[in-house]
């Protein structure tokens, strides 16, 4: 197999390993002074100069150099070279450059050499290094990095959604119900995006597929609870997910929702949906020969939601069922879950 290019990772990772490889001076000097006290410990036990030499592995001229000044000696050339090129020169590669930003150097030469003026596309190019490292000059990589989200991104305090407030928990149903999604196999080549949105202190669960995880999908599971949950939904939290922004935030906004952002690094903070996410990949997904088109299996979907809600006991609900322990807040007997 020949290889006539590496990725570019690759090579930025390797010019990193050489740059921490590559000996500072200090680092140096300090391995000179220690081949030379080896050297001279060696020639004190009987070996000659020669000897001694060899076996610490220098030439005796070096080690009689480093001796003396163990300090490595600069390597920069005593002339350096200077620029061949006049301010003039400099102003018309920086204006065809102003007139054509994606072009590079050879592009430039062309244009120069049509208004008379002859140079090399090296000298075109150290030119163009010194402009971008004053500024004036934008690489063309920079240039070519895809617009949007990923060169503008908005900061939290910009959108709508907040960071969860630390300690911050739910007191009543609604108050912060848990959102997030699952990927799952219905059949070998037909991977479905299921979203969950669980209540911690209720333990109620509504369910919906899709084949795309997008903030339009969450969006839609976001109008099935307000319509399905049995209690006024009023606080929403979410992971990082790009499904959970744009206008799934907009649709938040719009309800006067409260939306919560969990901080990074903290899954365990989404606890509540995590486990009922197992519920609905091992007693539902995992039991059932289910069919991989999304319009036959969303009524199952909402089948084990029902059963889930009205008929699976819970432990953390001292056995009762969500619907039961709903139907206790409103008649004014309210048993607080262990689990919230």
């Amino acid at each position: 197999m020949q290889v006539f290019g590496l990725p570019g990772h690759v090579i930025r990772t390797g010019s990193l390993a050489s740059r921490l490889a590559a000996r500072s001076a200090s680092s140096e000097a300090a391995l000179r002074r220690a081949l030379v006290g080896r050297w001279r410990q060696a020639i004190s036990e009987g070996l000659t100069a020669a000897q001694a030499a060899h076996a610490v592995g220098a030439s005796r001229a070096s080690l009689y150099r480093w001796e003396r000044c163990p300090e490595p000696k600069s390597r920069r050339p005593k002339r350096v070279r200077r620029p061949l090129w006049t301010p003039e020169i400099v102003e018309d590669v920086e204006a065809l450059r102003g007139d054509n930003p994606m072009w590079g150097k050879r592009k430039l030469v062309v244009l120069l050499r049509r208004e008379g003026v002859r140079l090399s596309a090296s000298t075109v190019g150290r030119i163009l290094q010194r402009l971008v490292r004053r500024g004036v000059v934008t690489p063309v990589p920079t240039l070519r990095r895809k617009p949007g989200g990923r060169r503008f991104r908005l900061s939290l305090a910009q959108r709508y959604a907040r960071r969860l407030p630390k300690g911050l928990k739910a007191e009543r149903p609604g108050a912060l119900v848990q959102i997030d999604t699952l990927f799952v196999n219905v059949a070998p080549d037909r991977p479905i995006k299921h979203f969950t949105a669980y209540d911690p202190v209720a333990k109620w669960t509504v369910g919906a597929v899709f084949t795309r995880a997008t903030a339009q999908c969450a969006t839609r599971l976001l109008d099935k609870l307000i319509a399905e949950a049995p209690f006024a939904v009023t606080g929403i939290q979410v992971d990082g997910g790009a499904e959970f922004k744009a206008d799934f935030e907009k649709a938040c906004q719009a309800r006067r929702l409260d939306l919560f952002v969990l901080p990074p690094k903290r899954p365990q903070l989404n606890g509540a949906v995590e486990r009922a996410q197992g519920s609905w990949r091992y007693e539902f997904y995992a039991s059932y020969d289910l069919p991989p088109q999304i319009h036959k299996l969303q009524p199952l979907v909402d089948a084990f939601a029902h059963r889930f809600n009205h008929y699976r006991p819970h432990d953390a609900l001292d056995g009762k069922t969500p619907a039961e322990y709903l139907k206790t807040i409103s008649s004014g007997n309210l048993a607080a879950s262990h689990m919230s």
